[in-house]
């Protein structure tokens, strides 16, 4: 199982919001690229990083700096936040990531999701979904969609997306332990490959989805957990690599 360290960018800083909201901001380093080459030396094979401007204005901000940071480590890194137009999916892959995860989108444009999955291969297309109470928020976390979680799943699924990254809301930035149950229901049901996010706090949390690994959960995303020391990156890609 995948340990991946979350770079979360605000303003040209790393940086992490509890439960989305952007009156909640910690500001871990001035600098990204110099974090995210920190996770690479330390052991992580691939980082998630999160336009969080482009999140909150429905258009990326930080590409620039995505570009900074795919030059100067030697992993794949996967980009969210804000990709809600093809010519802007296009932008980010020629920034030299490797997979971008569309998240809004998928819910407001299906058809952008089934076109880039066409233009750019399944493979490389992630779709992010932000569950609440079972149902999936948008727009920065600020707006709640009808349909469920499992009711989009197929319906990606169908259109050629092959993995999610599936982000517990009311986790997420809490240190309270991911929500285990709705994770396992979700990659039992959608037939999905799944990236579990939000609330990992211990080994013992890690340990707990790597249990969901035959059930398609290939990949966990650690974000406050790692920056404020509960979990030690070479501890967990120890504890998970069994």
């Amino acid at each position: 199982m995948l340990i991946i360290p979350a770079i979360d960018l605000r303003d040209g800083k790393c940086v992490r919001l509890t439960q989305g909201r952007e009156d909640a901001e910690t500001v871990y380093s001035a600098d990204p690229v110099v974090v995210a080459e920190g996770w690479v030396a330390r052991g992580a094979r691939w980082l998630h990083v999160v336009d969080l401007d482009g999140a909150f204005t429905g258009k990326p901000c930080q590409l620039e700096l995505v570009k900074k940071i795919v030059e100067a480590v030697s992993v794949p890194v996967q980009l969210g936040g804000g990709l809600r137009r093809l010519e802007d999916i296009e932008a980010a892959l020629n920034c030299g990531v490797e997979r971008v995860v569309l998240g809004t989108v998928a819910v407001s444009n299906p058809g952008l999701v089934r076109e880039a999955c066409y233009l750019f291969g399944g493979e490389r297309i992630v779709v992010g979904l932000d569950v609440r109470g079972g149902f999936v928020a948008v727009k920065g976390w600020k707006e709640e969609t009808a349909k469920s979680a499992l009711e989009i799943a197929a319906e990606i699924r169908e259109m050629g997306v092959e993995r999610v990254v599936f982000t517990d809301t009311s986790r997420d930035g809490t240190l309270a332990g991911p929500n285990l149950a709705a994770i396992e229901e979700f990659a039992r049901k959608s037939g999905l490959r799944v990236i579990a996010s939000g609330g990992v706090s211990s080994l013992d949390d890690l340990l707990q989805l790597k249990a969901l690994e035959p059930l398609g959960v290939e990949g966990v995303i650690l974000g406050k957990a790692l920056y404020e020391g509960k979990v030690e990156l070479e501890e967990a890609l120890s504890a998970v690599s069994g």
